[in-house]
């Protein structure tokens, strides 16, 4: 709600002022937050129903077909992934043995049976490859002992090495270890250190001469214990002399020889009885007189390794199965079984997992500890076609896999249990097949995803077609929405609620009465009914829609210079302005509950009291008033720095009057229909009111008699104040009327309302309003600019002017700017010759050739930056160049700037000759070679060439830099210093001198590396600076009368015949076109340096009146020959036959400057029989007003 409705009612006298009245356009519950919300369009209630039940019912389907893809897809997938686990199943048996396959398929049991097979076949082969090593060193021991009287244990086996190794390539393993260790009985320890002694170094010797160690006989010895030793576990694992009744197992040969640095000794000596896991083996192999196996510990260095210990004992015959045979030694071999998995399968059969278990549990002691570690029974292998890893010491395989498990006895040594002693464990392998993961995978099929992609493509090729029909019922449906949706948005902002409301209802009577007579014709046929906005129904059938509104209080804003300001404006520029201010407004008028009927042109009508009554309704009205006086100044302020000169100076002139009944008339509200109906306002009171405004003044509110006496009663008389003489109204004679004091205080942001009546006006501008103006005014930075001053604003103007013509330079350039250093020497040369300014005007510039290839590789203007270091200089440089000049009425950077919007005003104007209509601007041609060339050879190059374009408008900024206020001819006659120097065109040369020194300044080297790269392109902007500025000096005869021959050469009808005879055509129509190129120029900142007189006369009285002050002031200083007030009448009439006049006609002659040309023309005309009329009398008012202000 608005501040006014949020205070409290208060009596004064008998008259109680209620301004806590309700709002008939909110709820109860929102009223404490309506005074900071602006009511937007909502669509019907019955249009975001249907669409919400649609887009539920949309949901619904949506999530019903999902379930259903999601529900089906699933159930597919797990079918098929069933049937293939049901397959796979179906392959392999529930715990078979590999005995009862007769012909293994090609499946898991055949490669189960593969691997059982070949494997138990290698290690048969092992095994019978042991006993008949054991036989032969029996043998060999026998005939040596006939030979050499050598007996057991005191035997050392001739070519140790190549034996073992023999039987280690029978193993069909890698890096298996075989040893061999007699059994030496207590008391022949000392006998056997004493054998050791000897053989072992032969051994050694024999041994590093087959094998090629690295280590030489002695160095072993060095590492050999010369006597049966045991590690003592208590001493540091000291050797230490084997004692005891107990025989000894000493290590005398070994395969390969290797020695373990961790070990620090040669395992020869050791008595392997001492270790536990080899006494049990020995101990088992002497009782079943048979050889032994079991998982063990194999020690590569100090860490222990998963293997197979087998033992094979070697009798004192050759004889194996002789009932008295003694065993007198025993081989040990220790074996790795994961090479006899290797090269069993094919590549291709993968994912077998192998699980070899011991019947008995192996026990070793760790070297460096005294605890017993046991070590696992099972170890797990992998097969992956022809490779085969080691994956663990224990059972690795999926126990899911149990029911397929194949197994079958891997080592069965024969061994007869009753031989036995209780307890004892036999000693057997066996080996479990399992099937893993892997292999499981290589049964299943990508089925599953295909088929449940099948269905998925069903559903959603179902749910295309809805989609898609629901596609074309909603596009019917939009198309249909759209229009009801547009009719309801132009009742919504014309209408107040309670009228749309009550045409609505008209509406549904109709539809209803209509289905009553003809039931057939029912639906929505989305009409109106009564309704008509095209003005085709017939509406006599019905009752006109229209109110009696005895108390209101009626509100007229005109923007007082509007029409004067549009005129020197582009139009989207009027546009921007009335948006802006009509948008804050109504923010305004919707905060304070206020109903906008219209706006009429630049007229903002209002009213307070309707559709629903408002007791304070002036009291609302003059608050709404003294807002929007306060927010027209502040936008203002604020767009000038985007619209240009001017727009800062714009005001409000506002009128209020209230009706009341029986006295001051009523007012009629309703709506008229026909072709575009509206809700109007009819009465006198609209007429008092608009004469309110009409007679009104500038920045003030202007109230009836009836208002003050609303005020009056609420107590605020002190906020009127009587205007001095009465008006006269047309049909109501002379009115006494009162203006309405400005506010002068702010409400604190965040304060409570104040309830006293006397404070109601203190203006109220919440955080709200303003962001939300923020938001309406296009084309601004957001900053304030209310603390500026006037020449500041318009610098800031003139910065987006040249920097928008900046990035189009820069542009053309395909976004290069680099550092111009090596032009420092022409810039240096340039102006600082022997001549003057003048010396350098040329009647011809060359411009620069249009290129359509580097057009079209033209990269977007606004995509460019030309960085903040040039904005900020370029901001550095205009505020210089506003600081040097003078304070003279007319010439003035004020009016440099109205010069600068004129021009370019008229370089935007420039169109394609013939085009059909002056709407047809350059930027909007399409880039096209034809098009392009086209514009550019009608507009004489201009277009084509941005550094063309910002020359101009940089001239029309500097050209009246450090005027001094008065003519040429008075400086040369004065003698002044810069008269001596440039003898004439005085203050054309010196401000080109000036503003140009500025320029090449160091502190301003990157604005010129955006303004020209290349010492071409500096040349030609200074020749273009020179040309322009020296064209606004239109009082010099002789340039005046080159100007004239040039243009009859250029632009006269049998101009063409010139060239005819020439023999370089090409070039001499470039020469035509430049020349013409040059004239244009000159004449577009010769026609904006007087724009004024060709623009809105109130614009020709302001500056008119200033050129008088500036003439008339130099007068009264002596600087002038004569009263200037004597000719000033005959003297503007002259000027208009003999130069403004003309000077437009030559700008519709050019043709290029499409309606500009007209514009000014009929404007100059215009202006010239006003002054005709009023000149006289407007010169005594000069005078007067000079005369005054001097007093």
């Amino acid at each position: 709600m608005s501040d006014d409705q949020g205070l409290c009612s208060k009596k004064s006298g008998n008259t109680q002022l209620s301004i806590c009245s309700s709002n008939p356009f909110l709820d109860a519950s929102d009223s404490t937050n309506s005074a900071q919300q602006m009511k937007a369009y909502q669509p019907p209630e019955v249009a975001k129903r249907e669409e919400k039940n649609i887009l539920r019912a949309k949901i619904l389907v949506g999530m019903i077909i999902i379930i259903a893809v999601a529900g089906v897809g699933t159930s597919t997938y797990l079918l098929v992934k069933d049937q293939e686990r049901t397959n796979f199943e179906n392959q392999v048996s529930n715990s078979c043995a590999i005995d009862d396959i007769a012909h293994p398929p090609a499946t898991f049991l055949g490669y189960a049976s593969e691997i059982l097979t070949v494997s138990r076949h290698k290690a048969d082969q092992f095994f019978l490859a042991s006993d008949a090593f054991s036989a032969s060193i029996s043998s060999q021991a026998i005939s040596d002992s006939a030979l050499h009287n050598t007996t057991w244990p005191f035997y050392t086996i001739p070519d140790w090495s190549i034996k073992a190794k023999r039987l280690a390539d029978l193993t069909g393993v890698s890096d298996p270890e075989v040893a061999m260790a007699p059994i030496v009985q207590p008391e022949d320890r000392d006998k056997f250190n004493a054998f050791a002694a000897e053989a072992v170094p032969k051994w050694y010797r024999e041994s590093v001469e087959y094998e090629g160690t690295d280590m030489t006989a002695e160095e072993f010895m060095q590492k050999t214990v010369p006597f049966i030793y045991f590690p003592d576990t208590e001493n540091n694992y000291r050797p230490t002399p084997v004692t005891g009744p107990n025989e000894s197992l000493p290590l005398l040969h070994s395969y390969p020889l290797v020695f373990y640095p961790e070990r620090y000794l040669m395992p020869i000596m050791f008595d392997t009885m001492t270790a536990i896991v080899n006494a049990e083996l020995v101990s088992l192999s002497r009782a079943i007189r048979k050889p032994t196996i079991g998982l063990t510990a194999i020690f590569k260095g100090l860490e222990p390794i998963a293997g197979t210990q087998i033992i094979q004992p070697i009798y004192d015959t050759a004889n194996t199965e002789a009932e008295d045979r003694k065993m007198v030694a025993f081989i040990g071999i220790q074996l790795h079984w994961l090479d006899y998995f290797k090269n069993v399968l094919t590549d291709g059969e993968f994912g077998i997992i192998v699980v070899l278990e011991s019947a008995c549990e192996q026990v070793y002691t760790r070297i460096g500890s005294e605890r017993e570690n046991h070590l696992s029974s099972v170890v797990s292998y992998r097969i992956d076609g022809k490779n085969a890893e080691h994956v663990g010491d224990s059972d690795f395989h999926n126990p899911k896999y149990d029911d397929m498990k194949v197994d079958s006895v891997f080592v069965d040594l024969g061994i007869d249990e009753s031989q036995l002693p209780d307890g004892t464990c036999v000693p057997t392998l066996t080996m479990h097949v399992y099937p893993s993961e892997d292999l499981e995978q290589s049964f299943q099929t990508s089925n599953a995803i295909v088929y449940t992609t099948i269905v998925a493509a069903i559903f959603i090729f179902t749910s295309l077609v809805f989609l898609l029909y629901d596609y074309f019922v909603r596009r019917r449906q939009t198309i249909v929405m759209e229009r009801i949706m547009r009719q309801d948005k132009i009742v919504a902002n014309v209408f107040p609620a309670a009228i749309r409301d009550r045409l609505y209802q008209s509406q549904e009577n109709t539809k209803k009465h209509k289905s009553n007579k003809n039931p057939q014709q029912d639906g929505f046929n989305g009409s109106f009914g009564d309704l008509d906005f095209e003005g085709d129904s017939n509406i006599s059938g019905s009752a006109p829609l229209a109110d009696l509104f005895p108390s209101i209080t009626v509100v007229f804003a005109d923007i007082a210079g509007f029409t004067a300001w549009a005129s020197a404006r582009e139009p989207q520029q009027v546009f921007v302005l009335l948006e802006t201010i009509y948008g804050a407004f109504d923010k305004i008028a919707y905060r304070h509950s206020v109903f906008k009927v219209e706006t009429v042109g630049d007229c903002y009508v209002a009213a307070v009291g309707l559709p629903e009554p408002v007791d304070n309704h002036a009291l609302v009205a003059c608050k709404f008033a003294q807002d929007c006086l306060k927010k027209m100044k502040e936008v203002t302020l604020r767009l000038e720095v985007s619209l240009g000169p001017d727009t800062g100076d714009l005001d409000l002139r506002t009128g209020i009057h209230r009706c009341i009944p029986h006295f001051s008339g009523q007012v009629t509200a309703g709506v008229l229909r026909g072709e575009r109906s509206r809700f109007q306002l009819f009465g006198d009171t609209m007429n008092t009111a608009s004469r309110m405004e009409h007679t009104g003044e500038r920045n003030r509110i202007q109230i009836s008699h009836t208002t003050a006496e609303m005020l009056i009663e609420a107590g605020l008389a002190k906020w009127i104040t009587p205007r001095g003489s009465k008006i006269y109204v047309k049909g109501k004679g002379d009115m006494q009327t009162y203006w309405l004091r400005k506010s002068k205080t702010r409400k604190p942001k965040g304060s409570e309302l104040n309830c006293d009546p006397s404070t109601i006006f203190e203006s109220v501008d919440t955080e709200e309003e303003s962001d939300s103006l923020e938001e309406i005014e296009v084309g601004l930075d957001g900053d304030s600019h209310q603390g500026m001053t006037k020449n500041e604003r318009l610098v800031e103007w003139n910065v987006e002017v040249l920097a928008s013509l900046l990035q189009q330079i820069v542009a053309s350039r395909g976004g290069v700017v680099n550092q111009i250093g090596s032009l420092s020497n022409a810039e240096k040369s340039i102006g600082n010759g022997a001549g003057t300014v003048l010396d350098e005007f040329t009647p011809i510039i060359p411009l620069k050739r249009f290129d359509a290839e580097q057009l079209r590789a033209r990269r977007r203007p606004s995509s460019i930056e030309i960085g903040d270091a040039a904005k900020s200089q370029l901001r550095t440089y205009l505020s210089q160049i506003a600081g040097m000049y003078q304070d003279n009425p007319f010439h003035n950077f004020q009016h440099a700037s109205h010069v600068t919007a004129s021009v370019k005003k008229l370089l935007m104007r420039i169109v394609k000759v013939g085009a059909g209509n002056g709407l047809a601007k350059s930027s909007q041609h399409p880039a096209n070679d034809v098009n392009l060339v086209d514009l550019a050879g009608h507009s004489y190059g201009i277009t084509s060439d941005p550094l063309t374009q910002f020359a101009v408008v940089f001239s029309a900024i500097i050209h009246d830099v450090d005027h001094p206020g008065v003519p040429n001819a008075q400086l040369v006659k004065e003698q002044t210093r810069n008269a001596q120097i440039y003898k004439k065109s005085v203050a054309e040369q010196n401000s080109v001198e000036l503003a140009w020194e500025m320029l090449m300044a160091d502190e301003f080297s990157a604005l010129r590396a955006c303004i020209y790269q290349t010492e071409s392109d500096l040349r030609r902007f200074r020749q273009l600076v020179v040309n322009t500025v020296l064209a606004t000096d239109i009082v010099d005869k002789e340039l005046q009368t080159l100007r004239k021959n040039r243009w009859e050469t250029a632009f006269s009808k049998d101009a063409s015949h010139h060239f005819s005879s020439l023999l370089d055509i090409r070039d001499q129509e470039q020469e035509h076109e430049d020349r013409k190129a040059t004239i244009v120029i000159e004449h577009l900142i010769q026609a904006s340096d007087v724009s004024h007189t060709m623009q809105h006369w109130h614009i020709y009285q302001e500056w008119n009146e200033r050129f008088f002050m500036e003439c008339y002031r130099a007068y009264k200083e002596g600087r002038a020959g004569s009263d200037p007030s004597e000719h000033w009448y005959q003297g503007e009439i002259g000027f208009f036959d003999f130069y403004v006049i003309p000077l437009a006609k030559k700008l519709e002659s050019c043709g290029v400057f499409g309606v500009s040309s007209d514009e000014y023309l009929t404007y100059a005309k215009a202006n010239r029989e006003e002054w005709v009329r009023e000149g006289e009398a407007m010169v005594q008012h000069y005078l007067e007003k000079y005369n005054n202000s001097e007093q």
